[in-house]
């Protein structure tokens, strides 16, 4: 039957400083608010200026007797300057407060798609990206997100109306001295564009993102791995990939540095001494000023005024670097937003029998040009019996267990429960009518009682303890200091693996889903646990579509069928009696298995470890 989904269909998104912006303008009214109090805010801010213009006016037109000086207006010109610098500063805290509640709201939207967009995604999108890319993205870039918009953005519109209000007021006052300024800020810029405004200057910025990245993945590494280097009594020199990405990391950045210094140099040289252009000009002009009063007056006020146009554009620099940072960061965010989900379908179906059949499937781990991991894979797993899946590691076992849930898509052929094709259900459905217990154990830093609960989260205590004392976890959880509200991970707080690996049982006891797959879940049991864990499972199976994958033959030798998987191919079908007496495949692995059951370390090898 052929099966109608709801294809998503995601529009491409925008680039550069117009993704940035698009991203940035979501709460577009409090932006717009916080950029216009911004502007408001640096305009207010030069009323000092003005006023210090009037004051020096009125001493120099009272140079010849300080008995005329209007002391009143000097006084209003000073309140004029002070309510200035106090109105500069209460529009910036407005601008301020309108920006942040911004930005907040727009990056808590922000993280809450991104999450929401990589849980919809299949299994082998996780296994493909480590997980430092993945935190950098949700932690790092996503959060540089709401410092351009809580502080980078009203600066940016503070920055930029700065230099029209500076310019305006240059050439007010007078227009020479006005231009004479004017020239080492337009060479500021043009050495602001050449050095940053490039192609290698964008080059960096991905280098610089891709560092960080192979930083953040080789220290999750690092950190994972630290029990073998200290084992091997190793250093962290000994961790050869993670020193040498921090040592490449600080030679990038170094080189980069030193290739832009004398950009760097340069533009801070003519900006910060706008002076030095203005004491030429003063020079030159006075030989022909008719009014020397005026003249000095605009000599002394230039003079003062050159000093503050240092700080916008030594802002605009750093805003329009950090700019390029972010840009750079949303890309990335961008490239696994655009990374479609798993399609689901448009008339979702449900099943009233869980058998499962896998109907001649095939699959690759990443598309046609890859080896084929499963290849015609045909068998039926019934409800109410127990079938187990063995082989040799490497032959496609655990890709079926993963194939079911849908963690990855079949490239061909199909998968159905009861006769319903398993894309042809919501995958909230597929999830409640499957129970795992995976060879990986993962338990949160919460509550041991939390922890079971995560199994059946309408469940109430008494059912959690039940189920803990079904997988005989019941006994060491009491001797826990808090018991059932012990937090895992806590100081002091260690559990075995076998511990942990009858917790994560006791969650799908709980669960109590009608299909049940088990992949090695009696791998950290010791033999008599593992016997009480048989039988506590023996209960749970009851009814039910239990798939169950084992290395360790004696679990499974009473399972209802047998399934060899051998380089991705059913080998053989049938049960432990029949497949010993076929002589097959299977008689070789049960040979081994029995055999190696009663091999000892001989006197001869514990010889050779003195010799």
């Amino acid at each position: 039957m052929e099966r109608k989904k709801s294809e998503p269909s995601p529009q491409p998104h925008k680039t550069g400083m117009a993704r940035l912006w698009e991203l940035a303008l979501r709460k577009k009214g409090l932006v717009i608010a916080s950029c216009v109090f911004a502007v408001a805010s640096v305009a207010v801010s030069f009323t000092p200026f003005i006023a210090i213009y009037y004051l020096i006016r009125e001493l120099v037109r009272s140079a010849a007797d300080l008995g005329s000086l209007d002391r009143e207006y000097m006084i209003r010109l000073g309140w004029f300057a002070c309510g200035g610098a106090g109105g500069a500063i209460l529009l910036n805290f407005i601008a301020l407060m309108c920006s942040h509640l911004a930005a907040f709201t727009t990056i808590y939207q922000l993280k809450l798609e991104f999450t929401r967009h990589i849980a919809s995604l299949p299994l082998g999108f996780h296994t493909e990206h480590a997980t430092g890319k993945l935190r950098k993205v949700a932690d790092e870039n996503i959060e540089k997100l709401e410092g351009f918009i809580a502080h980078q953005l009203p600066d940016l519109a503070g920055s930029f109306a700065m230099p029209v209000i500076t310019l305006v007021i240059l050439f007010v006052f007078d227009w020479r001295l006005g231009l004479a300024s004017f020239v080492p800020i337009l060479l500021s810029y043009l050495i602001q564009m050449t050095a940053f405004g490039n192609k290698n200057a964008r080059i960096f910025v991905n280098q610089y993102q891709d560092s960080l990245e192979h930083m953040n993945n080789a220290a999750v590494e690092y950190v994972r791995g630290i029990s073998v280097v200290k084992a091997f009594n190793q250093t962290i020199y000994s961790f050869r990939r993670f020193y040498e990405i921090i040592t490449a990391y600080g030679k990038f950045c170094l080189d980069y540095t030193m290739n832009f210094e004398i950009f760097m140099e340069l533009f801070m040289l003519i900006i910060g001494h706008v002076f030095v252009f203005l004491i030429p000009v003063i020079i030159l002009l006075s030989g022909d000023a008719t009014d020397y009063g005026a003249f000095a007056l605009s000599s002394v006020f230039y003079l003062i005024f050159s000093v503050s146009l240092a700080a916008p554009f030594i802002k605009l620099l750093y805003v329009s670097q950090n700019g390029k940072v972010i840009q750079s960061g949303i890309e990335r965010m961008d490239t696994m937003l655009d990374v479609p989900p798993l399609v689901e379908t448009s008339a979702p179906r449900t099943s009233s029998a869980y058998s499962v059949s896998f109907d001649r499937v095939r699959f690759t781990y990443n598309g046609a040009g890859e080896a084929v991991a499963l290849e015609e894979v045909s068998f039926t797993a019934k409800q109410g019996e127990v079938t187990a899946l063995v082989g040799p590691s490497g032959g496609g076992k655990s890709t079926l267990a993963h194939l079911l849930p849908r963690f990855y898509e079949v490239s061909g052929g199909a998968i159905t429960i009861g006769g319903v094709d398993i894309r042809d259900m919501a995958s909230e459905y597929l999830m409640s009518i499957l129970s795992f217990v995976f060879q990986e154990v993962f338990l949160f830093k919460q509550s041991i009682m939390d922890n079971i609960l995560i199994g059946n989260k309408n469940a109430d205590r008494e059912a959690a303890i039940a189920a803990a004392k079904a997988a005989q976890c019941h006994e060491f959880i009491q001797a826990l200091p808090q018991g059932y509200d012990t937090v895992i991970g806590a100081k002091n707080i260690h559990l075995s693996g076998g511990e942990r690996q009858r917790l994560v049982i006791a969650r799908a006891i709980l669960k109590n889903a009608p299909i049940l797959v088990l992949d090695e879940a009696t791998a950290f049991a010791d033999p008599e646990n593992e016997q009480k864990i048989q039988k506590a499972l023996e209960e749970l199976m009851h009814n039910k579509t239990v798939i169950i994958i084992a290395h360790r033959l004696s679990t499974v030798r009473g399972a209802d069928k047998i399934v060899v998987i051998d380089q991705g191919r059913v080998a053989e079908t049938g049960t432990h009696g029949e497949l010993v007496n076929a002589g097959g495949r299977y008689r070789r692995m049960w040979e081994q298995y029995t055999g190696a059951m009663t091999w000892t370390l001989g006197r001869d090898a514990l010889g050779a470890r003195h010799g």
